[in-house]
């Protein structure tokens, strides 16, 4: 988490994420070379200054930790922005929309069994999210069937089914499973392959008429290009976090836009909430609630709808009393 306060004592948030290893470096990588670089800058310059930050730390990009750090300076910036000209996030970015369709990501585990899939799929539905996410990659492609079989069967041909198989296969096992689940008709069919493998996922996309998910481990812009360019994803799954933050996530948004490709963006929906309703090409966010321990106010949901806060802002209400307790680390720049 970066707070960034400006001289007439204006002040905006940014956070960014990793999973469970790499922040102390990304700590050291803003208190060393990126957060000094921000004083006496004019905070509404944010194109100007991410690509100075960008350029700055050359070496080290395009990867996940210049990206992470970036994204959470980028994040207060806009915050700070938002606040500064008393609109919420949603609106300065674009204001496409004011509300969006959700899926449900907590369940679906591989570990799990039949009936506690089955058993939290139909408990989504009857929450009223519009889909749900179920982990593939079972040793033997009879067991992903059987189980996304079995949640059809119990949710019915009008709700949607996302698969996600965390970049477990080679391309030829991921076209033999993809022509499985096609009858299953699942929504998309996300991260089959190894992200870097732009030519597999092509051939892939060629083989198959289920929607091929990409983006949560992509982490430049240009990596979205090639793969739209390619022909080599049909869902866009930008994660504001990974990209390096809210300014090339709109980039990226838009530029998936030109190619008539749906971003569905991955995790950090709190964040995401107002982003995706800033573009019009938005389809799904995804629902998992990680920041409830840390906000006093959770997102709101109407109809199984996440609807965007009129805050100015990202829309996104910090208890701090309890995040002040975790604090592992703290630098102040002037």
């Amino acid at each position: 988490m970066v707070k960034i306060r400006d001289a007439d004592g204006a002040e905006g948030v940014g956070y960014s994420y990793t999973i469970g290893t790499g922040g102390s470096a990304v700590m050291k990588l803003l208190d060393d070379h990126l957060v000094p670089s921000l004083i006496g800058r004019d905070a509404d310059n944010i194109e100007m200054i991410w690509r100075d930050l960008f350029y700055r730390v050359h070496a080290t990009t395009v990867g996940a930790l210049t990206s992470i750090a970036l994204a959470a300076i980028d994040t207060a910036l806009w915050d700070l922005r938002a606040k500064r000209a008393k609109l919420p996030l949603h609106k300065i970015a674009g204001g496409a929309k004011d509300r969006i369709k959700l899926y449900y990501t907590e369940g679906g585990w591989l570990h799990i069994d039949d009936k506690q899939l089955v058993d939290e799929a139909v408990e989504a539905k009857a929450r009223g999210f519009g889909g749900a996410k179920i982990k593939v990659g079972r040793p033997h492609v009879s067991e992903d069937a059987r189980r996304l079989r079995a949640v059809r069967t119990a949710v019915g041909d009008g709700w949607d089914i996302m698969t996600d198989a965390n970049q477990g296969f080679t391309v030829d096992e991921a076209i033999r499973r993809a022509r499985h689940f096609e009858e299953l008709d699942v929504a998309w069919f996300e991260e089959p392959i190894h992200a870097d493998d732009i030519a597999a996922h092509k051939r892939l996309c060629a083989s198959t008429s289920l929607p091929i998910a990409v983006g949560e481990s992509m982490y430049s812009i240009s990596q979205f290009k090639d793969y739209l360019q390619g022909g080599a994803c049909s869902i866009v799954q930008v994660d504001v976090g990974r990209i390096g933050g809210i300014t090339p996530w709109l980039k990226v948004a838009h530029m998936a836009e030109a190619f008539n490709v749906p971003v569905c963006p991955h995790f950090l929906m709190e964040l995401h909430l107002p982003l995706c309703c800033a573009v019009p090409n938005s389809r799904w966010l995804e629902f998992i609630p990680q920041l409830d321990l840390v906000t006093n106010t959770g997102m709101k949901v109407e109809n199984g709808e996440a609807v965007a806060s009129p805050e100015p802002g990202l829309g996104i209400d910090w208890d701090w009393s309890t995040l002040n307790k975790f604090v592992v680390h703290r630098q102040q720049h002037h």
